[in-house]
């Protein structure tokens, strides 16, 4: 089998922003976000997962909700669009930024697919991507719509408080113990408040943001965060699939996160939350979007800046 050449960050951050028409100055994904606050509360099963004191010990949250695309301005009102959910824990000396989103898969096995992806997209003189070109990569990549399948099969709840997150990626945590497994992070929430207030939709498309504003003037938001533990021979560089029977997998809650305070519209493009930074006791995934996603944001960082 004749493997292409990994691609490089550089080139998929650029075919991520001509994609979505993106500014310079704008995130090249989730551009629309809305940045919060809050703590962690560690569970008393923590250390038996990871010794990572991120994970282990309480700590303040910076976190931000946001929704798939270039464009800061779009509505936020699709509940078939991808949604993310990045958070920070620990302080300066155990800092771990998390990156997790709606769908359990990405849409690129490699980086060299991930591009060709992008670019099958990438509009045309008339605005619009080609139908064709999509459909014979698709065609060509069937893998590529295991994503998009899964968002089609389970539509979003109303709300960013309701909405159940992954980080697609294999994680090694190392526990108290020395030992090492893969896992995979999973966000949940805690219950379910109240439906919108019919008043809710602005007229600028920010529904998700007044959901979030209303909730939290009412009361706290709580995530349980999850670890899913892994099994010998799961498929640990492919995250365009999921794990063997990954939805009825051994889970043990690593800790409550509990958001209390949304910050201003202008917070999020002053923070990064760079999936590079993971204290001791998580390490780097293998795989090949890992390593890329790693390097795309502090690449796109410095464009915006």
């Amino acid at each position: 089998m004749i493997r292409s050449p990994a691609a490089k960050p550089a080139s998929i951050v650029g075919a991520m922003k001509a994609m979505a028409g993106a500014s310079p100055k704008d995130r090249a994904s989730f551009a629309k976000g809305h940045c919060v606050r809050g703590i962690y509360i560690p569970s008393d099963r923590a250390d038996e997962v990871t010794k990572s004191q991120s994970f282990t010990r309480p700590s303040r949250v910076l976190a931000r909700f946001s929704v798939d695309g270039g464009n800061p301005l779009m509505p936020d009102t699709d509940n078939f669009v991808l949604r993310g959910f990045s958070f920070t824990l620990g302080d300066i000396g155990h800092r771990s930024d998390i990156l997790t989103q709606s769908a359990p898969v990405h849409y690129a096995r490699t980086t060299a697919q991930m591009l060709a992806y992008l670019k099958a997209r990438i509009p045309g003189s008339d605005g619009r991507p080609d139908p064709e070109k999509i459909k014979a990569f698709s065609t060509a990549n069937p893998e590529t719509l295991h994503q998009a399948s899964y968002m089609a099969a389970h539509a979003l709840p109303a709300s960013f408080a309701d909405t159940t997150y992954w980080a697609v990626h294999a994680f090694p945590a190392t526990n108290r113990s020395g030992e090492t497994q893969f896992i995979k992070f999973k966000v949940v929430p805690v219950g379910s408040q109240a439906a919108l207030a019919e008043d809710a939709v602005t007229t600028n498309g920010g529904l998700l943001r007044k959901d979030l504003e209303n909730r939290i003037a009412a009361r706290d938001i709580r995530f349980s965060l999850m670890a899913v533990l892994g099994r010998l021979g799961d498929p640990i560089l492919d995250v365009t699939i999921r794990w063997p029977h990954e939805d009825r997998r051994e889970t043990v809650r690593l800790g409550t996160i509990v958001i209390t305070a949304i910050e201003a519209n202008e917070a999020p493009d002053g923070s990064v939350f760079n999936p590079a930074d993971l204290a001791e006791g998580i390490g780097y995934p293998p795989d090949q979007i890992f390593a890329a996603r790693r390097a795309a944001y502090a690449i796109s960082l410095t464009r915006r800046r």
